[in-house]
């Protein structure tokens, strides 16, 4: 299908599919719910205004003349055709039409304002479609642009992103000493990714740092693994666990399967759905999701169109299981993660543990442009009760934060840590301590006394020479501690508080 320009499309639930876009580059890239349209006998060719191609009796009104719409519209393409005309013969060096014409696509996208909305050149159009491979090379992290920031939506679970510390809502400045200004989100990923063992620097804009500070990430296989489940012992009862990391094509088929082992082999009494860092992905795997523990009686999803009611989605198969179920989400949970999300809450009554979502409710429509391919913003959808998504979050019924060490990044500093020092290095230092349950008796990044002695503490229970100075291997040894913590479930408040709530 070739397309110049967004066409009114009645979608239906038999000629659309929901792709998230860029799931899964950079790993990933902003996780739109993008929209293809199949089968559609709209299709617009490319204009053609040769003087032997055009109907007399075509595109006039009753007097014969030109419509005015089609006037300015002809007024309007003449003017940049001149445009590019003047440049071509009076600029100082020689011009390339065709890249003044990307130039003038890529103007024109851009005064939409819309972060979603982009022109793709062929090798940009590539990179696109490369993106739903199985695997791919990168550190593994899923961004949007936001407010004119290259942001980071979640690093995906298990990837170099994550092990350094990456965080949602992350803003990348600069990617080895060049500056993200002005670049696009397949621009900026284009220079994040990379073959695997290479490193890349980001420099990194963290909400409540003072400074920004740089994280340097070695480039890893990514490879694209959905689903995993896990069963947790709460009062003699078995809790099923399902983590979904993205909404990729044999999503849906990883959830059912391990959902079905669950229920018959484990004989699950209730069960938790893992959404966390989860940036979004196909449209059609979380309706079928959905369809495990919803009726058909109320919408999972309506969207919403310029100038047109918001049309309900309802579900073509259904099933309500019969013990109880929660949610867990967090900030980096977006797109596809929020149906889901605001389904399970509004539809089938479920709690919804952790903290607020990403709040990224577009839906994308890419169309074949020349060589090139145009991905616009067509619709927004809305929760099954008709509550703004985008910008906004679903809100959980428990909120729940993770301990504080949770969200750090490992220290940076090239100089040891010692007595009367202060910065940020310090605060992680202190954040550190009191997580492995020392007591460094404040986190304000002032290195007094009292910390001094719980790095001493610290550095006699590993067996190190205790000097109350944080050298590279005290550090080391931290951090390592620190990361153990993390991935010990026990830890996971959220998660924990999940599992409290089916009994309550």
């Amino acid at each position: 299908m070739q397309y110049i320009g967004v066409t009114p499309l009645n979608i239906s639930k038999k000629v659309f599919i929901l792709v998230c876009a860029l799931s899964l580059v950079v790993g990933v890239v902003s996780t739109a719910v993008t929209l293809e349209v199949l089968n559609q006998n709209e299709t617009v060719q490319e204009e053609d205004t040769s003087e032997d191609s055009s109907n007399p009796e075509e595109d006039t009104n009753e007097d014969g003349g030109e419509s005015d719409e089609d006037s300015d519209s002809k007024s309007g393409l003449d003017v940049i055709s001149y445009a590019m005309t003047l440049l071509e013969e009076n600029f100082v060096n020689s011009v390339d039409r065709e890249v003044l014409l990307k130039g003038a696509i890529e103007g024109i996208v851009q005064k939409l304002d819309d972060p979603y909305s982009e022109y793709m050149d062929p090798e940009t159009m590539e990179q696109f479609q490369s993106q739903i491979e199985s695997t791919f090379e990168g550190i593994g992290a899923e961004v949007t642009k936001r407010d004119d920031y290259i942001t980071i939506i979640a690093p995906l679970k298990g990837t170099p992103a994550e092990e350094a510390g990456i965080r949602p809502n992350d803003r990348i400045l600069e990617v080895d000493g060049e500056s993200l200004e002005g670049y696009t989100v397949y621009e900026a990923v284009a220079l994040i990714r990379g073959e695997k063992g290479s490193a890349v620097t980001l420099l990194i804009d963290r909400p409540g740092e003072d400074n920004p500070f740089e994280v340097e990430i070695t480039r890893d296989t990514i490879p694209v693994t959905t689903v995993y489940s896990d069963v947790q012992m709460q009062d003699g009862k078995p809790i099923g666990i399902l983590e979904i990391r993205s909404f990729a094509e044999g999503t849906a088929d990883e959830f059912s399967k391990e959902l079905k082992r669950l229920e018959e082999e484990e004989n699950i009494e209730g069960l938790v759905i893992d959404v966390r860092g989860n940036p979004g992905g196909l449209f059609v795997s979380v309706e079928q999701i959905l369809s495990h523990f919803l009726g058909d009686d109320q919408p999972f999803v309506q969207t919403a169109r310029r100038g047109q009611e918001p049309e309900p989605y309802y579900l073509q198969s259904t099933g309500i299981k019969d013990y109880p179920i929660s949610v867990l989400v967090n900030e980096g949970s977006a797109s596809a993660s929020e149906i889901l999300a605001a389904a399970m809450k509004e539809v089938g009554g479920y709690d919804i543990v952790g903290k607020k979502t990403f709040g990224k409710g577009t839906v994308q429509q890419t169309m074949q442009l020349g060589d090139g391919l145009l991905k616009v913003t067509v619709m927004n959808w809305l929760s099954p009760e008709g509550n703004e998504i985008n910008e906004v979050g679903v809100e959980p019924t428990v909120e729940v934060a993770q301990p504080d060490y949770y969200y750090l990044t490992l220290i940076q500093t090239e100089e040891p840590l010692e007595r009367d020092m202060t910065g940020q290095e310090v605060v992680k230092l202190q954040v550190m301590l009191e997580g492995l349950g020392y007591t460094p008796g404040r986190t304000d990044g002032y290195f007094d006394a009292q910390t001094e002695s719980a790095v001493q503490k610290f550095q006699r229970d590993y067996g190190l020479s205790a000097s109350g100075v944080v050298n590279e291997e005290t550090e080391s040894l931290l951090e390592e501690q620190i990361l153990e913590a993390v991935n010990d479930t026990e830890n996971d408040r959220q998660l924990q508080k999940a599992v409290d709530v089916l009994f309550d």
